[in-house]
């Protein structure tokens, strides 16, 4: 009697550990507003400062809070071309390996807004103010950079960027650029990502698949590529396309039902089908109103962070997750930076295994049934109650 009373006492306080541990997270990772295209969190700025520039609102300024090491401060530029929570997540994990690697860097954040001539701007900017490494912030900067500075004084790293190759910026995955330019790669080889969902419905017959028009990148990489792989398949790939980023919530509650009533004519139940989330932010960021409108219908994502705690989240998330992605850009500017790597010498980075994240919540909402080995292979898992028990592979039960 007093060993059962022992055990649920244990059990109590690991709960309440674990929702401590929860709260504290949240807090954490709350978002910190620096200007209108900036956000941090309160963990950054524990290490870092953070600022606006009071004479610029399309420029911020970051500066470490440790003493300096006495070694030259290293100049980075972030050359950004809108806001994005993505590339809030990139900048996170950016800083952190800096500050894990102790390079003494300053960094400083410029928007161009997709604009070329404020983007020429930043590109003077680097050269008078002597930037030792530019990182380009999501596909639309590395495309503006590439067309405008190939083969520049400056070393560039690509950050939160689609695959250069399938983007024609690169040969091939096997040799460097052989200029100044370093890449890496936020996908994962379609035929990968095909596989993983042919092993989740081994008689897949539809995937509807969701993309922004206006997002090149992913069109690109991303949504003809499965579109072609899966008709190699015999899978059938039905578009549901978003014309108006800014109205793409309502795009997607009008659109999603047409395209299930189109899988409904030879897959009734919609047991062999599925919704597939590209990269497309205006397009991912309406998790929530996907969600109202797939109803039992999987909805699956190339973006991990899409499948999170709670609702509003993927069942399922197949790909390289932004945070990745940034860890392995931010090892190649530190390499360069330190003088371990030359830019044009080092191969497209690309993450591999994938990252892979599960809402067992969402599953038993929809009953979709999840492989043990996706579960074995989950770097995230959030349980019936929509709780982290996995997060970046380390388990969250009993930890805290």
């Amino acid at each position: 009697m007093k060993g059962a009373l022992n055990a649920r006492v244990a059990r109590l306080v690991t709960r309440l550990a674990l929702l401590a541990w929860v709260a504290v997270s949240h807090a954490l990772a709350q978002p910190v507003v620096v200007n209108e295209w900036l956000k941090t969190n309160v963990e950054t700025l524990k290490s870092w400062h953070v600022e606006g520039d009071a004479d610029d609102p399309l420029k911020a300024n970051i500066a470490a809070k440790r003493p300096s090491s006495g070694k030259a401060t290293q100049h980075v530029l972030v050359l950004y071309p809108r806001a994005s929570s993505a590339y809030d997540v990139a900048l996170a994990r950016l800083l952190d390996v800096f500050n894990e690697r102790d390079i003494d860097a300053k960094f400083t954040l410029l928007n161009f807004q997709n604009d070329p001539s404020l983007g020429m701007q930043a590109i003077a900017f680097a050269k008078s103010a002597h930037v030792d490494l530019i990182f380009t912030m999501g596909s639309e900067s590395t495309d503006f950079m590439v067309a405008r500075y190939t083969d520049g004084h400056i070393p560039v790293v690509s950050i939160c960027s689609k695959d250069p190759v399938l983007l024609g910026q690169m040969k091939d995955y096997d040799k460097g650029s052989g200029t100044n330019f370093a890449f890496t790669s936020l996908n994962m080889q379609i035929d990968v990502q095909l596989a993983y969902l042919q092993e989740l419905k081994p008689r897949l017959k539809h995937i509807g698949i969701l993309v922004d028009s206006k997002n090149k990148s992913a069109i690109q990489t991303q949504s003809e590529p499965i579109a072609r792989a899966a008709r190699g398949k015999g899978i059938n790939p039905i578009d549901i396309v978003v014309d108006d980023p800014a109205n793409a919530a309502a795009e997607l509650r009008r659109k999603i039902p047409i395209a299930i009533e189109a899988m409904r004519k030879t897959d009734p139940d919609l047991s062999n089908s599925v919704l597939w989330v590209t990269g497309s932010t205006s397009v991912f960021k309406e998790i929530a109103s996907i969600n109202r409108v797939a109803g039992k219908l999987p909805v699956i994502s190339v973006v991990p962070e899409v499948a999170t705690e709670g609702d509003d989240s993927a069942v399922l998330s197949i790909g390289i997750s932004f945070d990745s992605n940034a860890y392995l850009a931010a090892l190649y500017g530190a390499d360069v930076l330190t003088g371990k790597a030359q830019p044009g010498s080092l191969k497209v980075g690309i993450v591999s295994p994938p990252d892979i994240a599960i809402n067992f919540r969402k599953a038993r909402q929809i009953g979709l049934k999840i492989p043990f080995s996706f579960f074995e292979r989950a770097g995230f898992i959030y349980d019936y109650d929509g709780r982290p028990v996995r997060l970046k592979g380390i388990s969250q039960l009993g930890s805290k």
